[in-house]
């Protein structure tokens, strides 16, 4: 299992989301251009004392990590999606790809892969929290396939 960040923007996200991977020892990429330096004190105070325990890659562009990690199995994350994730079968060594804050997943890196996924959100909100979905979308992914520690 991995999660890829394409161009992220804000920095305690990104913090948030490291913090996640290292609970769950779950390689993190991200794709550049970042919304931020990864000096920055927020994006460090966000992953606390746990970077040191996320296995991280920063690609300069989303070929370059498709070309790179050559990922089994992509599974993009959109709130267009027509698959709700509690209804897709995830499988042990997918790549889950989360899009930017403010404007998701473009078009193109979409048209990638034929599995994307959404997560079910009732009332006026558009979407949840970049860190917030992430999190849900791994650790159901982690339970189909088994890979929670009792």
């Amino acid at each position: 299992m991995r999660i890829v960040l394409f161009e992220p923007e804000i920095p305690p996200n990104t913090g948030n989301i490291a913090r996640l991977c290292a609970a769950t020892k779950t390689p993190l990429h991200l794709i550049e251009p970042l919304g931020f330096k990864t000096d920055d004190k927020h994006l460090k105070r966000a992953g606390l004392d746990y970077w040191e325990h996320v296995k991280l890659t920063i690609h300069p562009s989303f070929e370059h990590f498709v070309r790179t990690v050559e990922p089994y199995r992509l599974v993009m994350a959109s709130t267009k999606a027509s698959v709700a994730h509690q209804n897709f079968q995830f499988q042990p060594i997918d790549t889950i790809v989360m899009g930017p804050e403010t404007r998701g997943l473009p078009q193109e890196i979409m048209a990638l892969s034929p599995h994307a996924v959404r997560i079910p959100i009732w009332g006026e909100v558009r979407s949840l929290n970049l860190s917030t979905a992430t999190g849900i979308l791994l650790y159901e992914a982690m339970r189909q396939t088994d890979l929670l520690p009792d």
